[in-house]
């Protein structure tokens, strides 16, 4: 009864995600952008299939990956054995890397690296820093001068890298920090908080996400140094336009069994790690591991689904939706088009929500949930827009890039630890699927029509959608401590216990 109540609620998130995209294309292909019926069919069938494929993962996500990494991550701290909690750290966030849908539909799209080549990089980039991430914990390292000094590295290591690979290794970051390495890496990070007993041992937990975002952006970036591609065509995205059902159903079944056997391969390290340290260590009881394998089903069924809607129906239809739209004379209406999706995702967004609860409760009601939200939905359709409008100007994305970390990082010194912590963990909450599945192929389709550059002009965009929390959530804690600074003290109340010795007040 519960398992059937949690696919409910992920199912009206799915539809919360994905209709208000659905709902724009059609009125777009009725009024500016014509689609034709075989793309477009396509493209609803491939939403059905999104919908479907999240509801699943994100059950199987909650079912299956939370308590994993939880019960691996207290029971490492337990051995309070630092080799073992790092070479664990490590492993997990190499394997769990790997199974990220976003980081999937990402490396389908970057043509001049090998898939496996570009997975296996961030994989490795994500598991260093988690490493990093761990040691913060255990010696309560400044979160500010860590991440200022690794921000400084990449943007130095950006110039020296090829034109080719800046845009891909930002957009990198962003996309690793997904449905399924967040919540896995949260639960593993707040049971190795739990070593210290201070107080600020909960605020310290905050973080580990944003060091894993810098992981895959420096190992990108390093990988351009050796993994030479100036060379490398992109090529457009090749859009199909079924005549009829027969070959809709030609065209989804030829995919479906090819992301079958995909996904089983992703999954399957991870799958193997938990249960051989079950066996080890853990050996949790029956029930919990039944419970577990019904989770890791569910997360292998949404992500075939996922994978297969969002290669076959969502992201061609984006590509081909932004290729009007460019050939159009008055192609300006991109931007607001830009803004307008932007605002709607981020509102669809389920971690938005959980994020404005958590913000209520830390300013204890000073900073509303509707602030935050509405600060995050016009910032990520402003950083839509300019994505937009920097692929029709053909601008670098380093003059986005680098005046908005560089905001971020001063920001950071002056606005309440807490907040720069979660604001870094957030940038992942806005590049969500609907990014990587069909913003990012919209811009290619855009970048088409305006005969840009795809490697220079058309990637970037989820880098922008991730930097943008940076600065709004931080910008609310700036508020938050001027309201905190001009609250008028209030009068001391003498309390039942006034004039009582501590032993007797704590006897009582």
């Amino acid at each position: 009864m519960i398992l059937k109540q949690k696919l409910l609620d992920k199912l009206r998130e799915a539809l919360a995600a994905v209709l208000p995209i659905v709902v724009l294309v059609l009125v777009l292909s009725m009024t500016a952008a014509p689609i034709p019926s075989g793309v477009m069919l396509s493209f609803l069938l491939g939403a059905v299939m999104l919908v479907g494929g999240m509801m699943f993962f994100s059950v199987g996500a909650e079912v299956a990956m939370e308590p994993m990494g939880e019960s691996v991550g207290a029971k490492v701290t337990k051995t309070k054995k630092l080799p073992l909690i790092l070479s664990v750290g490590f492993a997990l966030g190499v394997l769990i890397t790997v199974s990220e849908p976003d980081l999937q539909v990402l490396a389908r799209q970057v043509q001049a690296i090998p898939n496996l080549v570009l997975i296996l990089s961030v994989a490795v980039g994500v598991g260093c820093f988690l490493v990093l991430s761990l040691v913060r914990i255990l010696y309560r390292i400044d979160l500010r001068l860590l991440l200022f000094g690794l921000y400084v590295l990449i943007l130095g290591l950006t110039f020296l890298a090829p034109e080719s690979f800046r845009s891909v290794a930002y957009d990198s970051g962003g996309v690793t920090t997904g449905p399924m390495t967040v919540p896995f890496i949260m639960a593993f990070g707040l049971g190795i908080a739990a070593i210290r007993s201070d107080s600020s041992a909960a605020e310290d937990s905050f973080g580990l996400v944003a060091l894993c975002s810098v992981g895959p952006i420096l190992s990108v970036l390093f990988l351009s140094m050796i993994f030479r591609a100036e060379g490398a065509d992109y090529t457009p995205m090749q859009v199909t336009n079924v005549a009829d059902s027969m070959e809709l159903r030609s065209l989804f079944g030829h995919g479906f069994p090819e992301y079958l056997r995909e996904m089983l391969i992703s999954i399957a390290p991870i799958t193997v790690f938990f249960f051989v340290f079950n066996f080890i260590l853990l050996k949790l009881g029956r029930t919990q591991l039944s419970r577990i394998v019904l989770g890791l089903v569910y997360t292998y069924i949404g992500l075939t689904v996922f994978m297969t809607g969002a290669n076959y129906g969502f992201m061609p239809a984006g590509a081909y939706l932004g290729q009007m739209l460019g050939e159009l004379p008055y192609r300006w209406i991109i931007i607001p088009v830009g803004v307008l999706i932007g605002f709607l995702v981020v509102k669809a967004e389920p971690a938005v929500y959980v994020l404005m609860r958590q913000v209520e409760d830390l300013t204890d009601g000073a900073i509303t949930g509707r602030s935050l939200q509405l600060s995050m939905c016009a910032g990520v359709g402003v950083s839509i827009g300019l994505s937009m409008l920097r692929v029709i100007l053909g601008l670098n994305v380093l003059w986005f890039i680098v005046p908005g970390y560089v905001l971020a990082l001063g920001m950071s010194f002056f606005c309440p630890k807490l907040f720069t912590a979660i604001a870094f963990d957030s940038g992942g909450v806005a590049s969500g699927p609907m990014t990587a599945a069909f913003l990012l192929p919209m811009n290619m389709g855009l970048c088409t029509a305006m005969g840009g550059n795809l490697a220079t002009d058309a990637f970037g965009v989820v880098a922008l959608v991730a930097m943008t929390p940076l600065i709004t959530i931080q910008g609310l804690g700036l508020i938050y401590r001027c309201k905190t600074r001009r609250r008028p003290l209030q009068p001391a109340v003498a309390g039942p216990f006034d004039g009582l010795p501590d032993d007797a007040v704590i006897e009582l």
